[in-house]
């Protein structure tokens, strides 16, 4: 018989809030994280703004010398992790470590580090390449660090799979204790694509929004005039508990996992299937895990990027799964408001997602002014909308054509 799953804690960083309080505060009061980037300089570059962290100081969390040692994204996900674990309460010195792991997501990796390091390559020759090069930038970095702080011996690893990669991770740190391989997991994702390279790669491919003129209206998923996402970085780490293993101790909980689904489109390498037949397959199977029916699902976080191809083909796959259904559920994309963290987008969504059931609220989707008659669905324009929240679903999609889905939901 598989084993019950629920979150006890949560933790995150990002651009509108480095706090799980104040970013939740935030997104219910519809404000946003974009802004003109300060992170570095963007001059030559097509587009100039995004959600970077400008003001990171993990001081608090990270000895000055260590953070010379851990990549940006990795520290990143540490500070989240931390924060996750305190709200959770857990005592890791009373648990047995291997029954705790670590599973994190990272569609990039150290891609800050790749970018210092080849410049001293270029500028002063090989010798100069840092020795902690490989183990800052390495994508399993992430997961290592947050062992490490612990002292976690259980499962350990990373998943890289583009925008869907802290919802991957997730899933798979949901099985890991279903099945009986854990009883805690520190699980999410983490990025810190918000570089030069990273930039300039994204909006060469013709990916971002150019709104330069008018950054915080820029991300506008399902709207007509969208033209694309906007880039920002951060981290949401939760902790995954064992359903007894948490009573056991009295924590508090937030909300169950029910579900996950996972797919590929087998298509294009950034083009969304337009018939969103693997998004679709991928929230279907979410739904048979949780053993639950469509019309059970009271609300979506979108995985809602702002692009024009990616937005309509999530709207098709959602009216193919739900039916009728999909234009009760209400549906939001909270990337209107932080734009797209990438890898580590899932995380942050997913705390928003229990947090929903929580509060009993939909979160807005912010920027929505001019109706899509490609999307039709109730996609919480603009202000957020009380609602009796028992079940939630989170939908992430990466490049690649790699599409994952959780359900969560009011413990019993």
């Amino acid at each position: 018989m598989k084993r019950r799953v629920v979150i006890t804690g949560v933790g995150a960083v990002t651009s509108l809030g480095q706090k799980v309080d104040e970013l939740w505060r935030n997104i219910l009061d519809g404000k946003s994280g974009v802004h003109r980037l300060k992170a570095f300089d963007t001059t030559g570059h097509k587009v100039n703004f995004g959600g970077d962290i400008w003001d990171w100081q993990p001081d608090a969390y990270i000895e000055r010398k260590e953070q010379k040692r851990v990549d940006r994204f990795s520290q990143f996900a540490l500070v989240s992790a931390i924060d996750a674990v305190n709200d959770s309460g857990i005592d890791f010195s009373t648990v047995e470590p291997f029954r705790c792991g670590v599973i994190i997501g990272s569609g990039v990796g150290g891609l800050n580090e790749i970018e210092e390091q080849h410049g001293r390559m270029v500028a002063k020759g090989p010798s100069k390449v840092s020795a902690f090069t490989i183990p800052k930038l390495m994508v399993n970095a992430a997961s290592g660090h947050v062992s490490i702080r612990y002292g976690l011996r259980g499962p350990n690893y990373a998943v890289a799979t583009a925008c869907a990669s802290a919802t991957n991770a997730m899933g798979d740190a949901f099985k890991s204790i279903q099945y009986g391989d854990a009883d805690v997991m520190l699980t999410g994702g983490s990025e810190a694509a918000c570089t030069a390279m990273g930039l300039s790669g994204f909006a060469n491919m013709r990916a971002l929004s150019e709104r330069n003129d008018d950054p915080p209206r820029a991300s506008r998923p399902f709207d007509a005039d969208r033209d694309g996402f906007v880039l920002s970085e951060g981290a949401g780490v939760v902790v995954f508990e064992e359903l007894e293993h948490a009573q056991a101790r009295g924590a508090r909980i937030y909300a169950e996992v029910l579900g996950y689904g996972a797919s590929g489109d087998g298509g294009h390498i950034t083009q969304p299937d337009p018939h969103g037949a693997g998004a679709a397959r991928a929230m279907a199977g979410a739904l048979k895990s949780a053993q639950l029916n469509p019309d059970q699902i009271d609300y979506i976080n979108a995985h809602g990027t702002s692009t024009p191809l990616g937005d309509k083909a999530e709207t098709v796959a959602i009216k193919s799964v739900f039916g009728p259904h999909a234009h009760k559920v209400s549906v939001s994309s909270t990337k209107s408001q932080l734009g797209h963290l990438l890898g580590a987008s899932g995380g942050v969504e997913l705390i928003f997602s229990a947090l929903a059931i929580r509060d009993r609220v939909a979160p807005p989707t912010i920027n929505l002014e001019t109706p899509d008659p490609d999307c039709d669905l109730d996609y919480t324009p603009n202000q957020p909308k009380q609602r009796d929240i028992c079940i939630a679903m989170s939908n992430s999609f990466g490049f690649g054509g790699h599409n994952a889905s959780l359900i969560v939901g009011k413990l019993d």
